[in-house]
Formats: structure tokens, C-alpha cells, sequence
């Protein structure tokens, strides 16, 4: 049996019961970490396995970087309207020139990934994949499909963001959102914490998963390889990619993240709600903003249904229990972290062992659900 340790308060012991259930089960060496504000205050705190560690959370490090991109629109640095290329000239290139930053940061530009593979080397590096995208051609003219863009969409908005101010998403993000609030959420892993660091460890799919995941995948030129980087003789694993050093250092803006339960829940708290004293990152435009959806439908990529705001996922799209204009982001290991505006409420999940096919582990729908009806019952 698995040990759980932490805290909950009063009126949330069914999450921490729901927690056990699933961490008490077939899963005997489960590591994993479960948080949850309310009205800015931590009313979940749950972990099993070391309560310090850090974990490679990938896309849910989208969530960190397009907090960035909505606090510089609110400053009135970027304009979401505003074509791409007139901060990055560049970008121009190869029938891109009318793409706007909305349709860019709601993966409508078609720009999933370059022409022949990426090296992994460019791959933790931002700025070089940067680069390389802009002289490459859209897979589909933009704004007529949307498409994720998984390992890239990051490295895409925060050229934008470095050209604009001068400074990388990962310096903005430190000094405006990580630091101010001690967040257990990096962007670029500072080597004195590598010891908190665990591991990514696989978890072997099913059959069925493996051929669901195939078949998203399909052939080495298709779609969905590009956008994954799974071309060449030798694709990448996403299981060694956060096993890394040079991507944890770099902090990779679409899924280099590494964080804890606590890091991921209260970043999502800062930006919607008051946090010890300090007024909420973003303004109540800002927020329904953000979680308004921009592209719902057949994701071209995923080849499934999909919906995204502006940089972060539609959550209340996938947890129909949740507000409308819920926003946050899922990592392929399993991760999960949103908020939930109208409720006050921000959640943040991780785990050790990577979850397949991808995104958000399943038992998050039912771990969200509780903490949901526990929120609204307090």
C-alpha cells in the first residue's frame, strides 16, 4: 500500500479519499502529487512519495508561457490582432505575412514543425526552432483548421515575446510570475534543485493504447509525426526528452516545464485570485479573454476533438462539470493543471510514471470532479 501524506481542509476529505483510491490501487510504485487552491488559499495538499520533489510536467508548461503572452496583452506590449511579423520581421517568410498573433497562439497558424527533423539539441533550444520556423510554409493556410502544435507553439510566441521586450517568456515568466510568488514551477531548472528532480519513469501501454497512439501518429510524414518530431532515423522519445539536463536548464517553453502539484495550482491561483496580499496577475478581461475558445472542432494533429483560448486548452471542453471559460493545460506524463475562474478554483496534478496515449492521465476527470464538488459544497 501506497502512503498518502499531506493535508486537506474542512469540507474537501472526499478528495483526499479519491486521491487514496486511485494511488492505493494497482499502481504500487506510484508517485504522483495532487494541489488545490481556493479563493487563493491551499485547501489541497496531497502527495505520495517525496512531498519536494519536481516533476517533468511537459505541456503544461503552456500554461506558464501563454501567461506570459496574456500579461504583456494586457500591458498593451503585444496586440493580439496585430500581424506576427511586425515584432518578427522574419516570420514573414513563405506566405505568413497576415498571420496574427491571435491566430498563432491559438495553434491556427499551421506551423507545427519544420520541413525535415529537428535535432535534439534544437530542440531544447527555443530560440533555434524559432529560427527554423520562420522561413518554413504553413501545412494549411492559417486560420482555416487549427492544429496542435505541440513542440513548438512556445518557441513561437515567445520569439514574439523576446523580440517585443528584449527578454526570453522564460526571463519574463521568472521575474514577473515564478519568483514574486516562490512557485515550484520552472522554466529552466537551476542545477542546485536537480536533486529534487525525479526522473521520468515509462509506463509500458496496453495494446490498445499503443495502436492508439500509432494511429495518430501514422506515417513519418504525416501531420502528426511533424508536429511530434518522430521523423528520421532515430525519433525522439518524449519519455528520455525531460530526462534531459539540456532541456531542463533551458526550460523549453512548449513542454521543457518541471514543477510540483503546488507550483502548477499556484501559478493558475496567482493569475485569477488574490495570493497573500498580492492582487490577482490578470485583470477580469484578461481572464475571459484568455478562456474564451478560439478553435474547437477536429484538431488536425490530435485527429480527435480539440478546443483552445489563446495559448491554453478550453478545460471545461474536456470537464464539462467545470465554469465556462475555464482555462490551463495537460502534459504528456499526465500532468493537469486549470482554473476555474467562476469557481474560484485552480487544480494542479502531477505523477512519475508517464501516462499513454498522452495529455492529462485519466484519473484527473474523476479527481477533478471531486475537487470540483467539494469547492462548490465549502
Amino acid at each position: 500500500m501506497v502512503e498518502i501524506n499531506g493535508t486537506v481542509a474542512d469540507g474537501f476529505e472526499t478528495v483526499r479519499e479519491e486521491f487514496a483510491a486511485f494511488v492505493g490501487g494497482e499502481q504500487a510504485d506510484y508517485e504522483g502529487q495532487l494541489c488545490v487552491f481556493q479563493d487563493g488559499r491551499r485547501v489541497v495538499d496531497l502527495w505520495a512519495g517525496d512531498r519536494d520533489a519536481l516533476y517533468a510536467v511537459y505541456s503544461s508548461t503552456k500554461g506558464a508561457a501563454h501567461l506570459v503572452v496574456a500579461l504583456l496583452v494586457q500591458d498593451g506590449i503585444l496586440e493580439l490582432d496585430r500581424e506576427v511579423a511586425y515584432y518578427w520581421p522574419e516570420f514573414a517568410a513563405a506566405g505568413k505575412s497576415a498571420v496574427t498573433l491571435r491566430e498563432l497562439i491559438s495553434h491556427r497558424a499551421g506551423l507545427i514543425g519544420p520541413d525535415s527533423a529537428y535535432t535534439g539539441a534544437e530542440l531544447s533550444d527555443d530560440r533555434a526552432l524559432a529560427e527554423r520556423l520562420a522561413a518554413q510554409r504553413p501545412f494549411w493556410r492559417p486560420g482555416t483548421a487549427f492544429g496542435y502544435h505541440a513542440l513548438v507553439i512556445g518557441a513561437l510566441t515567445g520569439e514574439v515575446v523576446f523580440r517585443a521586450t528584449g527578454s526570453t517568456l522564460q526571463e519574463v515568466y521568472e521575474e514577473r510570475v515564478r519568483a514574486p510568488y516562490g512557485l515550484d514551477f520552472f522554466l529552466g531548472l537551476p542545477e542546485e534543485l536537480e536533486g529534487r528532480f525525479r526522473s521520468v519513469q515509462p509506463m509500458l501501454p496496453t495494446p490498445v493504447q499503443q495502436a492508439e497512439l500509432d494511429a495518430a501518429l501514422t506515417g513519418p510524414d504525416s501531420l502528426g509525426s511533424i508536429s511530434f518530431n518522430q521523423r528520421g532515423p532515430e525519433p525522439g522519445s518524449l519519455e528520455e526528452f525531460a530526462n534531459l539536463r539540456a532541456v531542463r536548464a533551458a526550460g523549453q517553453a512548449s513542454a521543457g516545464g518541471i514543477a510540483s502539484a503546488r507550483g502548477l495550482a499556484g501559478m493558475y491561483a496567482a493569475a485569477i485570485s488574490e495570493v497573500d496580499g498580492r492582487a490577482p496577475l490578470l485583470k477580469p478581461d484578461t481572464i475571459a479573454e484568455v478562456g474564451q475558445i478560439h478553435s474547437v472542432g477536429r484538431d488536425l494533429i490530435i485527429r480527435d476533438h480539440g478546443a483552445f483560448g489563446l495559448g491554453f486548452q478550453a478545460t471545461a471542453d474536456k470537464y464539462p462539470f467545470l465554469g465556462a471559460g475555464s482555462f490551463g493545460h495537460s502534459g504528456a506524463a499526465g500532468s493537469q493543471a486549470f482554473a476555474d475562474p467562476r469557481a474560484g478554483l485552480t487544480y494542479g496534478y502531477t505523477r512519475r510514471r508517464f501516462a499513454y496515449p498522452g495529455g492529462a492521465a485519466p484519473e484527473n476527470e474523476r479527481l477533478a470532479y471531486v475537487v470540483h464538488r467539494a469547492a462548490r459544497a465549502v
